[in-house]
């Protein structure tokens, strides 16, 4: 039986998908360069210490809060969580958005953002390795393959950076922090899986968003003088904001329409050019050095990752 032809319209909103797919995938991998440049921004005030991790975080999160507080509202209808739902969105929450984030923000104080991304690629693969570990699933042989290339990939990016850093130790350091990220993030799709299917993914969003964002600002003032948020210089808040919006919401709601044009299979196919984003980005805005030894190893990630996807 022939397929019909589509539609001057569904050609039209076919190409549109691709192209929103494309952005949000520019959008997240552009994260990591606004917390890499936002480190780079001097003190406003002499004795005030430069930004760190917990105090960029909290402004990305109150940045971001409003959007995912709307689409808390619009679910406000749905029936309400059971207890154990309740302690299960609490886990995913702090080990998503919240744990993830941070080990990922204390991470690029050390490394590159090319590296960065790169480790980050690896969750999909953690996630599998989860599986094994905890519900007793069994590797395939591709999936063992994807295992191979994905770390080799690693390792040569890895190899890249030590190479470049005067103090091994902080690239060691770096990727040991991103790694944790990963895992918190792999940790969060392996339990979340449920509770989006229960409570669907719009809901099942923006409450665990609102639970890492309760997190993170008690984690803020427990840690910094509470005043010292608003002491930051402009540029910093100019980061924050933009980080929140080109790198957590708008990439958020592409993907979405980009899963609905093409598909959520092609969509995570275009997502893979996230790590060669992050590179040239990187390159560009950072001046971070590219070596064959990198683009190498992120050809062998996103093959790896390609594998697991695939599946």
């Amino acid at each position: 039986m022939n397929r019909s032809p589509l539609t001057t319209t569904e050609n039209r909103n076919y190409r549109l998908g691709f192209w929103l797919a494309i952005g949000a995938a520019f959008g997240f991998s552009a994260k990591a360069i606004f917390v890499k440049l936002a480190y780079l921004v001097p003190p406003a005030v002499d004795g005030l210490p430069h930004v760190d991790a917990i105090t960029l975080l909290a402004l990305r999160m109150a940045f971001a809060a409003p959007a995912f507080g709307i689409a808390a509202l619009q679910t406000k209808s749905a029936g309400a969580l059971s207890g154990r739902q309740w302690a299960a969105l609490v886990v995913v929450g702090l080990a998503g958005y919240y744990g993830a984030s941070l080990f990922d923000f204390w991470g690029l104080m050390f490394i590159s953002a090319g590296l960065e991304r790169l480790i980050l690629f690896t969750y999909p693969t953690l996630t599998v390795l989860l599986g094994v570990v905890f519900f007793a699933k069994r590797l395939t042989g591709r999936e063992i393959l994807a295992l191979v290339l994905t770390y080799a990939g690693i390792a040569a990016a890895f190899a890249h950076d030590l190479n470049l850093a005067a103090d091994t130790r902080t690239v060691w350091t770096g990727a040991a922090l991103v790694f944790a990220s990963s895992l918190s993030y792999a940790v969060y799709l392996s339990g979340g899986g449920q509770l989006i299917a229960r409570l669907g993914s719009g809901r099942f969003t923006a409450l665990a968003m609102a639970v890492a964002t309760a997190a993170t600002f008690l984690h803020y003032l427990v840690a910094r003088p509470w005043d010292e948020v608003f002491r930051q210089p402009w540029p910093i808040y100019a980061l924050a904001a933009g980080m929140a919006l080109i790198s957590t919401v708008i990439p958020v709601f592409m993907q979405s329409a980009a899963i609905k044009a093409i598909g959520a299979g092609r969509a995570s196919m275009v997502g893979m050019i996230g790590p060669l984003a992050t590179i040239l980005l990187g390159w560009l805005l950072l001046d971070e050095s590219v070596s064959a030894w990198q683009l190498g190893g992120s050809a062998f990630v996103i093959l790896g990752v390609l594998l697991v996807v695939r599946r």
